[in-house]
């Protein structure tokens, strides 16, 4: 039987080196470029063209096979691609990583929606534990405070979203007694009891929206701690279904002074 064709489609594995990123996009960190030591191949990341008309005009020129895609490159990342083709680069050096919520709050000009829609997040909270033995409603909260509350005073409309099952969880009444602190940041807060929202569709993950444009999802475990694990999605198709969402479930959230948690 004769040996498959090597394919010549399939980037080596290994490491790769950080070239230059798309200043212009700092709460995306992307686009970027990057090179694969040793062979001197060229890795990009950026937006996948869609645009019908603009892969038309593409196909006069060139074929996009299945495994294959166009990849829109702003023009101030032409330096980056001549240092990545040149080889005039910093081996070695290492990209901006994931975006923190702080920049991406910073890089953020209008509005922030937030929706929570577990009933636990993480019971081993101290606070949270504290609240338990004694009913004390301490929180720090000012490093919140200060953060959103310096966006909210530069024009940043943040909206939070908690939907909750009634009778409501032990670590919702907590987080209803200790929202003092987001109320106090700017936000605007509302709680959906989760019999008034059954026949609204919803995402299945928690989620931070930007601008209405960039929606970050974060997972959580079984019982409600923190995963780490976060995915970005800036596809407007896939962004403008949540932003329609969003609203119908905020239509009919309770503001924060009207609810009780029964």
């Amino acid at each position: 039987m004769p040996e498959p064709a090597e394919n010549h489609n399939t980037p080596p594995s290994g490491d790769v080196d950080f070239v230059g990123i798309d200043d212009d996009s700092p709460a995306n960190k992307c686009p970027a470029v990057l090179v694969i030591p040793g062979t001197g191949d060229v890795l990009q990341v950026g937006r996948k063209v869609t645009d019908p008309a603009t892969l038309a005009r593409l196909g006069r020129h060139t074929s996009i096979a299945d495994d294959e895609v166009a990849i829109w490159t702003p023009a101030n990342l032409k330096q980056s691609l001549l240092e990545a083709l040149t080889g005039d680069y910093e081996p070695g050096r290492d990209g901006p990583g994931e975006p923190t919520f702080e920049e991406l709050l910073a890089g953020t000009e209008r509005s922030v929606v937030h929706l929570e829609a577990r009933d636990t997040y993480d019971p081993k909270d101290p606070a949270f534990m504290k609240w338990q033995e004694d009913g004390d409603v301490t929180y720090e909260w000012d490093g919140w405070i200060d953060l959103v509350g310096s966006a909210v005073a530069r024009g940043v409309r943040f909206r939070r979203l908690r939907i909750v099952s009634e009778p409501v969880s032990d670590y919702i009444r907590w987080e209803h007694a200790i929202s003092y602190g987001n109320l106090k940041a700017g936000e605007e807060l509302r709680w959906l009891p989760r019999h008034l929202a059954y026949d609204l569709p919803h995402p299945v993950a928690d989620f931070f929206m930007y601008d209405q444009r960039l929606i970050a999802y974060n997972f959580t475990a079984g019982d409600g701690t923190d995963t780490g694990r976060m995915e970005y999605v800036a596809d407007p198709r896939k962004v403008l279904p949540i932003v329609g969402m969003f609203e119908m479930l905020w239509e009919r959230g309770i503001p924060h002074d009207d609810y009780t948690p029964a």
